[in-house]
């Protein structure tokens, strides 16, 4: 009964003594990890899955480093999913924003030129606001809107869309504006 005891003790010892790190899955994951951190795409567009891959790549050497080879193993597996999935959202990210900012810009210019038709209107009218503001942000409309144009050149869509938004809020405001002075001189 000792001698049984003693080979299953020894055959453990054995077995848990030549245990192996996964070192292959973890190179593998190490890899897909930088991949898509070095993905300008997946930065920008998927940074909570780019940070889950992050994670598992923490916590695989974490369990590396305490010997828990299955557990380093299955964190390998959810680093490399998770990085190759913020690669691909990163890709599905940026073709929505370059179709959303080419789709706005593509209406910009005759927005600003709309506007520009009700201040010219406001003018005429003798309405009750300050011109050289309007004016000033008017240009200010085209300049951004030329600014949009550029980065959606350059690829540069998130920045693109985020300038074309501007301009559309800046000629909203502009609007309101208008229509608050309209209201005014009807009283």
């Amino acid at each position: 009964m000792k001698l049984k005891l003693i080979y299953i003790l020894i055959v453990l010892i054995l077995v848990l003594g030549c245990a192996q790190p996964p070192l292959a899955e973890m190179d593998s994951a190490g890899d897909a990890v930088f991949r898509a951190e070095n993905d300008a795409n997946a930065v920008e567009y998927a940074s909570s899955t780019l940070s889950r891959a992050r994670f598992a790549l923490t916590m695989m050497q974490s369990e590396a480093d305490s010997k828990r080879y299955d557990a380093a193993r299955t964190h390998a597996a959810e680093a490399i999913a998770s990085a190759e999935r913020a690669i691909a959202d990163g890709r599905a990210g940026a073709q929505r924003a370059a179709s959303e900012s080419t789709s706005i810009i593509a209406g910009l210019r005759s927005e600003i030129d709309d506007v520009t038709r009700n201040v010219s209107s406001a003018r005429y009218s003798q309405m009750n606001l300050d011109y050289d503001a309007l004016d000033r942000g008017i240009v200010n409309a085209y300049n951004t809107a030329d600014q949009a144009e550029f980065d959606q050149a350059a690829g540069r869509y998130q920045d693109a869309l985020d300038k074309a938004r501007a301009v559309r809020a800046d000629l909203a405001n502009i609007n309101e504006m208008i229509a608050g002075a309209a209201v005014i001189g009807k009283k």
